[in-house]
Formats: C-alpha cells, sequence, structure tokens
C-alpha cells in the first residue's frame, strides 16, 4: 500500500524542476518529542520530509541539489550500530538510504558539519522551511556564516534564502493516484471503525470504551495511530468542537458525536458521525440531523474541476440557515441573516479542510486574493454541523445541548468529485436501521 520508491523519486524531480539554477533545497527530519523524563512520543516523520523520501527515521537531513555532478539527492543519517539497534531497533545506515530509499550519496549524520557547508557554498540560493525547526534554523545560519566567513578566500556564500514551504506544499496539493489509493484504504478502516462503534453503542458506557472500539479497528487493520485525537462526546459534549477528554459517562437519550480517522502510511483520514445512543433519534435531534445532512449534500452539489473552495461552504451556510429559520430557531429575512452571519452561534466553522498528509493538509486557500479553483487530484472535508449550547437561553429548552456534525473525506475528480468516506451509513433511517440490527443479533429488546 506505500508510496514506492519511483514517486518519491518523481517528487523530488518535479521540485527540483520548480527551483531556480545554481540552487539548493535543504529539510531535516522531525525531531524526536519527550512526553515525559526519558519516555519519548512514537515517532512519526515530518510530513514534507516524509513527501521527499519516504525515509522513516530521526536525525536525518535531506538534501537536493540540482546538476550535482556525483548525485542530486544526498542523504544524511544516522550510522549502523548493532549496540543501539538492539535498543532502539533498525537503521537504514548509509548503505541502506542508497538502496532502499533512492539516495544518491549518504553520510552519517555526525559528519553533517563538515560536509554540508561545503555543499552550499557556491550556491546562489537556499531553499528551506525557516521557522518551522528553530534548533536546526540556528545551524543552518551557523553554516552560513562559516562560509561567510571564509569570503575573502574566496567562498561564495548563497545570496538568499527561498521559501520551500510554498513550493513543496503546492506539489502536497495535488495527490496521485498512489496517494489516492492509500488515502481509501485509511478511510475503509475508519469507516468499519465508526461502524463497529454504532454497533457497539450502548447508554450506561463511558465516551472512552467507545474510542477503544476505534482503536481496536485502527489497530487490527494496520493503522498504528489516529490521525489526530480522537473525539467522542456524548450529549452536551457535543457542543463542544474539539472535545478530547472522552471520559463522560452516556446516557439514554444522548447523541453521540465522533470525530475520529485513521492515519496509515502517514496518511490521514477524517470520518464525523452522529448517532443516538439508544438507537432512536428524538425528533428534535432528527430535525437538526436532517438540516445537516441536507447542508452537507449541497456541498457536494458544487465540488467538481473549475468550481472554488468556497462554492460548499456557501452552500452549507445557506440551507443550514434556511434550517434554522424554519425551524425557529433564527427570525428574520433568509439573505439578511446570511449576509449578517446571524447562523454563526449555531454553525461557527467552515465546511472543511484540505486532507492528506496532515489532517488539515497544506496548500493555500485563496490565489492571488482570489478563492482557489478546484482541480482534480485534490482531497477535502466536508463538515457542516449545528451546534446548540446548553445554555443558549435563546432557544427553547428542547433544542439546547444538540450537538450534530457530518463529515466525509471526498476527492476531486475530473468528472466531478468521489466520496471516499460513503461506506459510513449517514442517513438518519439507514443509522438507526443498523443499530437496531447490531441489537437484535445481540439478542437484546427492543
Amino acid at each position: 500500500m506505500q508510496i514506492n520508491k519511483q514517486e518519491y523519486a518523481r517528487r523530488r524531480k518535479a521540485l527540483m524542476s520548480q527551483m531556480e539554477p545554481n540552487s539548493i533545497a535543504i529539510l531535516p527530519a522531525a525531531p524526536v518529542y519527550i512526553r515525559n523524563r526519558d519516555v519519548e512520543h512514537n515517532y512519526r516523520q515530518d510530513s514534507d520530509f516524509q513527501y521527499l523520501t519516504g525515509f522513516p527515521e530521526p536525525e536525518a537531513v535531506a538534501v537536493l541539489v540540482p546538476g550535482r555532478e556525483h548525485g542530486e539527492y544526498v542523504l544524511f543519517c544516522r550510522e549502523k550500530d548493532p549496540e543501539r539497534e538492539l535498543w532502539d531497533g533498525y537503521r537504514a545506515g548509509q548503505e541502506g538510504a542508497v538502496s532502499e530509499y533512492g539516495a544518491a550519496d549518504a553520510f552519517p549524520i555526525n559528519d553533517i558539519d563538515d560536509i554540508l557547508p561545503g555543499l552550499i557554498e557556491g550556491r546562489e540560493r537556499v531553499y528551506y522551511a525557516m521557522g518551522a525547526n528553530q534548533e536546526f534554523d540556528l545551524r543552518l545560519t551557523n553554516w552560513i556564516k562559516t562560509i561567510r566567513s571564509k569570503a575573502r578566500l574566496g567562498a561564495q556564500p548563497p545570496n538568499e534564502f527561498v521559501a520551500l514551504d510554498h513550493l513543496l506544499h503546492d506539489m502536497r496539493l495535488y495527490k496521485s493516484a498512489a496517494e489516492i489509493k492509500v488515502m481509501q484504504a485509511a478511510a475503509d478502516i475508519s469507516a468499519q471503525a465508526h461502524l463497529r462503534a454504532m454497533q457497539s453503542c450502548r447508554p450506561g458506557q463511558y465516551e472512552y470504551q467507545l474510542e477503544a472500539e476505534l482503536q481496536h479497528v485502527f489497530m487490527r487493520h494496520g493503522s498504528r495511530s489516529p490521525a489526530y485525537a480522537s473525539i467522542v462526546a456524548a450529549g452536551r459534549n457535543a457542543c463542544i468542537l474539539h472535545y478530547t477528554e472522552n471520559t463522560s459517562q452516556i446516557r439514554d437519550g444522548d447523541l453521540i458525536l465522533i470525530d475520529a480517522g485513521c492515519e496509515l502510511d502517514c496518511y490521514a483520514s477524517d470520518i464525523t458521525r452522529t448517532f443516538p445512543a439508544n438507537g432512536r433519534f428524538s425528533p428534535e435531534q432528527r430535525a437538526i440531523y436532517d438540516i445537516v445532512l441536507a447542508a452537507q449534500q449541497a456541498a457536494f452539489d458544487v465540488i467538481a474541476p473549475g468550481r472554488h473552495w468556497n462554492e460548499a461552504h456557501e452552500a452549507t451556510v445557506r440551507v443550514i440557515t434556511e434550517g434554522l429559520l424554519g425551524l425557529g430557531l433564527l427570525s428574520g429575512e433568509l439573505e439578511a441573516l446570511i449576509a449578517s452571519e446571524a447562523y454563526k452561534p449555531f454553525y461557527m466553522h467552515r465546511a472543511g479542510h484540505w486532507l492528506g498528509m496532515d489532517v488539515h493538509d497544506v496548500g493555500d486557500y485563496r490565489v492571488g486574493g482570489e478563492w482557489r479553483v478546484l482541480e482534480p487530484g485534490m482531497v477535502m472535508t466536508v463538515e457542516p454541523g449545528i451546534y446548540i449550547a446548553p445554555d443558549n437561553d435563546r432557544v427553547p429548552k428542547k433544542w439546547r445541548g444538540i450537538g450534530v456534525r457530518i463529515e466525509d473525506d471526498v476527492v476531486v475528480t475530473k468528472g466531478g468529485h468521489q466520496v471516499l468516506t460513503d461506506a459510513v451509513p449517514k442517513d438518519a433511517d439507514a443509522i438507526e436501521a443498523l443499530m437496531a440490527e447490531a441489537r437484535a443479533g445481540a439478542g437484546e429488546a427492543a
């Protein structure tokens, strides 16, 4: 399922083709982060570094030198060390960096101070993401200072730094067929996890028990971690957009909002479903739910090549405002309510975001001051919601504490779009039928 060496090589070549002549690009791997005392967080590679190299280890630096006689892709990495590998696991070493990961040249990371300044010297521009890694920023600045200090001896320091992330993030916005295949696999795993959560949910459980069901499916199918902290929000907790405590007990009559997706081979999925803990929507829950579902469909209707990014959001705003007006939760004239953003106390976030190696993926939403036009290969989420705060005394009590969000992952195709996550039901009747079937299968009374 992983991206192959040939695709990484194509990415490096595509990036170098956009670089100015006589330049160099430098990317450090993600640092290791300490969780507490001497315990480390599970290592996850920096997305930009992963995108260009596929190299999964820390303490590494990738260098692209277009036109270099001895090879354009240089990788600094840890040396083989049987003793450390006994404690910490396999290292590719310099030989593996070349044979397994496609480097033209590989050097020990401990030799970088001696070698990298020589690769930089004489190059007019350095492509680098300044500010992303402050410790490495300082090291790179010191190397440049060293070259400048030798200018009287004929050394030629670079004239300028160029933002590498600008070029690279635009590339990452367009997913290849191989990337979409991985993202579909991640979406399929996450869909199974959401189905399991719906089928196993019972009043009286705790939110973290549903989170455990999600994690079970993720790992059972090859994903080592969620793409982000899973949200399992019961009842009024669903009105907290980034609720991650997941410690409350689930009550009969609660809606459960689960926003969760796995990461697979460094690609994210992102699904939200909202369903009744007892298997049956109340009339008020169903009314809000159906508005959100209609808003999502309206967004789907305007996702296609040539449409702009914000059209999907605008479509959700119109449907949600109209729906709230119909329920009496807003009053006034539709166009005026939209213009004044009267919906915002109920729908305060955007309708979606780019999706890829990062769950909130890179890529500009505006180009030249205008909303970006959608093109094939772009992947986005569509996630309208309505949240009626428990303390909102402007609405009748029966509506308070209802939070609903529905989210799917969508790839823009030549002919329109494809929903990657439609294996999880979202029609209210279909959700109730799924939950009833699960309970019947478990021998529970209706």
